[in-house]
């Protein structure tokens, strides 16, 4: 029999979210030629007879956001969906948008403090705390009642992620070129680009305010000091052999992009 973690229960819930929440559409058009009635046909039949074990697990759609490590100023929005490995482990793939044409983007693997405080030190400096995303509410799970966010708020406040971004749509950039780039997540207020965030929010229709008020008997714990290298001058990336380099990304149109920062 297959084991169900007892979080399960609130984060199936998140299968409403296609019911209630704002779509948010890719900020890239791949190139490439459309798809043929053959290819659609196909598709159609692998569909109805392949088995998908590893995708039907994945139960959880949350929205955050990240930067770049060692650019905290290069930020933007990623939509993550969620499997549960066991109670300690979850892994996440990242896209640019939640609609059937949005870009894989990158993964997110996330575990428990317990696992964390485990890892050496210079393997936590390239992890991030959760404990802020979850208080301040940037961290959502949209669609799902209030009381099973809760929950899984009060879960992931204790949990940390190590996060690679493999595709850069953020950056314009229209094929997975250059090399992944390791991400990281917010710590303190006045990060976050505010217009990014509140863009977020009117799109999703998420009560900023109210959340964090939700949110305020969830115990935040001290982040591990080696994690979040990026706040102590351990800045872990990887050199593009290309040449590419990062670029503050042009003010796109609020309702047809995934939030890209404009700061």
């Amino acid at each position: 029999m297959r084991y169900v973690p007892a979080l399960t229960l609130p984060l199936a819930c998140s299968l409403l979210w296609a019911c209630s929440a704002k779509t948010t559409e890719s900020p890239v058009q791949t190139p490439g030629r459309a798809e043929t009635a053959t290819t659609r046909l196909l598709d159609a039949g692998a569909a109805a007879l392949q088995s998908k074990p590893p995708i039907d697990a994945i139960n959880t759609y949350l929205d955050g956001f990240h930067f770049y490590n060692g650019h905290p100023e290069i930020q933007m929005e990623a939509h993550h969906y969620c499997s549960i490995l066991n109670e300690d482990v979850i892994q996440c793939v990242i896209f640019d948008g939640n609609t059937e044409q949005a870009k894989l983007m990158g993964v997110e693997y996330i575990i428990d403090q317990k696992l964390f405080a485990a890892l050496p030190a210079k393997e936590k400096a390239m992890w991030h705390s959760h404990g802020y995303e979850v208080s301040s509410g940037q961290l959502v799970a949209p669609g799902i009642p209030q009381v099973a966010e809760h929950a899984l708020m009060k879960r992931l406040a204790h949990t940390y992620g190590k996060t690679w971004h493999t595709w850069h749509t953020d950056q314009d950039k229209a094929l997975p070129i250059g090399v992944p780039q390791l991400m990281m997540g917010f710590t303190a207020d006045g990060q976050a680009d505010p217009k990014m965030v509140e863009q977020r929010n009117r799109r999703l229709q998420i009560d900023a305010a109210k959340n964090k008020s939700a949110r305020a008997d969830i115990p935040i714990p001290r982040a591990d000091p080696a994690a979040n290298g990026w706040q102590h001058g351990q800045v872990i990336q990887l050199t593009d052999p290309t040449g590419g380099h990062l670029h503050q990304p042009a003010k796109s149109t609020p309702e047809a992009s995934n939030s890209r920062s404009t700061r």
